[in-house]
């Protein structure tokens, strides 16, 4: 057999109180794992704290922490085992390690609170008990509140004699609390002794009022029992220690794709529930859905633990009933809060239900659903689904705002404003534009000259590389970013912009804009070889003969030869300029003073 299968005969045996057999069959599955398993410890663990044996189940429960120190469930394990032993310090320091681990771990909470009753208990004062017992501040509030006591407390002089003791446990004196029947009502209150219960005995049977509760506290218990035809219940001590020790052996195993394990206690129907699972993750693989689902039913009627509706969603969002799917994720995520799941497991349950609303294209819905489960717990998988469903949803938000004919009313608008001299309400205006129609490299151009105007030269800059890429004939929004380029004294930038616009006018077949990209093409090569202030001509010349871009000019072999050729016949310049990347590096020379034209 493998250790799965040992590990199921172990929950089986434990599920029916056959702790020894259980014992057996968890060290079987420990032999036969490949890898040290700290579940099969922890089960093992439980088994032996369920034989009174505390010592073997510390042994377990420590090898458990070792093999995963972060599993809280494992330090609840250690607490148990001290508490077994009567360690009681070293129960509570594990109990509180693991609530550091889990904050929400009901069976941590309780233990706790057991075995600080036990080492209060231990450290009792003179007061025999009583400072203990009267603790809570809210004591009287609640005395008030409770159907048993309210009319009692009604009387002044009983709130005061509670209030006293609450001040000065060690001031009562035992006689006159025991002659109070209504005192130890309150007291049976406290201790959460059902008010049913037969009369208190007489005072002078006890010594101390602490022992006479304790004893009402136990008849009551004895005849709750009795009423149920259950044994009497054991020493208090004793029998916490092994209520906690009993806890039912956890089973948390990964699966693949969908399926996952909870690491929640077993009770008497787990294992019919996992080998319902077990059915139900086959007939899944085999893409047999309904059949599955009819499994994982069965595996929830058996035992109550969310993994098995969640494995339900997969087969349901598989089938393509997206709407089932987040019906059963919804039922998951509210019976996991009322079961107190493990918050990892929640969240795949909004996870599963994000991406049926995926599938449903409710992008708003399936961000709402990936964002809770972010919340339960953060990873990368879901964290990429809420970005890209966020993104998705800008889009088509962005889609649906356009409109032609709003962008058309929003670029007149923006006109009168470019015309009045309101930048602001232009640039205003034309993102409007921008936004109702992004495919009009009119809207991008438009806005650049605006924003010129507000000495906003960059934005510019970007607005007509936009206008551009949107519609590289748009000549236009190249001479409006050389401008801008210009602005900023970008003069290389410039050059490049204007013999690119050059190139695209002249083959569009028109040449219209070639005199406005000549001229600008020309200031702005007077701009950047022209004399500095207090330079003189010879000293202009040595700087423009150190330009990088001329000095590569000057050293290309074949602009060599064209220039030596225009010095005998000058007209034969002009056959040559008609190549375009010819024609820009003799513009450039002219520019910069090296070629003179007169």
């Amino acid at each position: 057999m493998s250790a799965e299968e040992y590990k199921a005969e172990g929950n089986k045996h434990f599920a029916a109180k056959e702790f020894t057999k259980a014992v057996e069959s968890f060290t079987k599955a420990i032999a036969a794992s490949e890898t040290p398993n700290h579940v099969l410890y922890s089960n093992r663990s439980g088994a032996y704290a369920s034989l009174k044996n505390f010592k073997n189940a510390l042994e377990d429960a420590e090898e458990c922490v070792k093999i995963n120190g972060s599993w809280a469930k494992g330090y609840n394990r250690v607490a148990a085992a001290h508490f077994g032993l009567g360690d009681l310090d070293d129960a509570k320091r594990n109990y509180e390690r693991a609530l550091e681990l889990d904050a929400n771990n009901a069976m941590a909470k309780e233990g706790l609170k057991s075995v600080e009753n036990a080492i209060n208990s231990r450290n009792a004062k003179p007061d025999m008990g009583l400072g203990a017992i009267f603790s809570d501040p809210n004591l009287i509030t609640r005395l008030k509140n409770n159907p048993k006591t309210a009319e009692m407390m009604k009387d002044p002089a009983l709130v005061q004699k509670v209030a006293k003791i609450q001040t000065n446990p060690g001031s009562m004196d035992p006689t006159e609390f025991m002659t109070d029947s209504r005192m130890m009502t309150i007291m049976a209150v406290i201790m959460g002794i059902d008010m049913d219960a037969p009369e208190p005995p007489h005072p002078d049977t006890y010594k101390d009022p602490a022992a006479a509760a304790a004893k009402v506290a136990a008849e009551e218990a004895a005849a709750a029992a009795e009423k149920k035809d259950a044994p009497v219940p054991k020493k208090e001590a004793e029998a916490k220690a092994e209520s906690k020790a009993d806890a039912d052996p956890e089973d948390a195993d990964p699966e693949d794709v969908v399926m996952e394990e909870a690491e929640e206690p077993v009770i008497d129907n787990k294992a019919e529930a996992d080998a319902a699972k077990a059915r139900g993750n086959d007939l899944y693989k085999k893409r047999e859905f309904d059949s599955a689902i009819a499994a994982y039913n069965e595996a929830w009627e058996h035992h109550k633990d969310i993994t098995y509706l969640n494995n339900r969603a997969a087969a349901e969002y598989e089938k393509g009933d997206y709407d089932e799917a987040i019906k059963t994720c919804e039922e998951a995520i509210q019976q996991g809060r009322e079961l107190r799941a493990d918050y990892k497991i929640v969240a795949k349950s909004f996870a599963r239900a994000g991406n049926a609303y995926l599938k449903k294209e409710d992008l708003e819905n399936a961000a709402k659903y990936f964002d809770k489960s972010l919340t339960e717990h953060r990873t990368p998988d879901v964290l990429n689904k809420l970005r890209a469903t966020q993104r998705e949803i800008k889009v088509r938000e962005a889609q649906a705002y356009i409109d032609p004919e709003k962008a058309e009313q929003a670029r007149l608008e923006g006109k009168e404003y470019f015309t009045k001299g309101d930048w602001p309400n232009a640039v205003k205006a034309y993102t409007e534009m921008i936004k109702r129609a992004p495919e009009d490299a009119r809207g991008y151009s438009n806005r650049a000259a605006a924003l010129a105007k507000l000495l906003s030269f960059p934005d510019a800059v970007q607005d007509c590389n936009k206008a551009i890429e949107k519609d590289p004939s748009f000549i236009r929004a190249y001479i409006r970013k050389a401008n801008a380029q210009l602005a900023m004294r970008e003069y290389s930038q410039v050059m490049e912009t204007l013999n690119e616009a050059r190139e695209k006018d002249l083959a569009l077949g028109e040449g219209k804009n070639v005199s406005e990209i000549d001229g600008l093409f020309n200031k702005a090569a007077s701009q950047r070889f022209s004399a500095i202030e207090g330079e003189t001509p010879e000293q202009t010349m040595e700087r423009v003969s150190r330009d990088p871009e001329i000095v590569s000019i000057l050293q290309d072999p074949v602009m060599q030869g064209i220039l030596g050729q225009a010095k005998e016949n000058p007209a034969a310049l002009q056959d040559h300029m008609k190549n375009p990347e010819v024609n820009k590096k003799i513009n450039m020379l002219i520019a910069a003073g090296v070629i003179r034209t007169r």
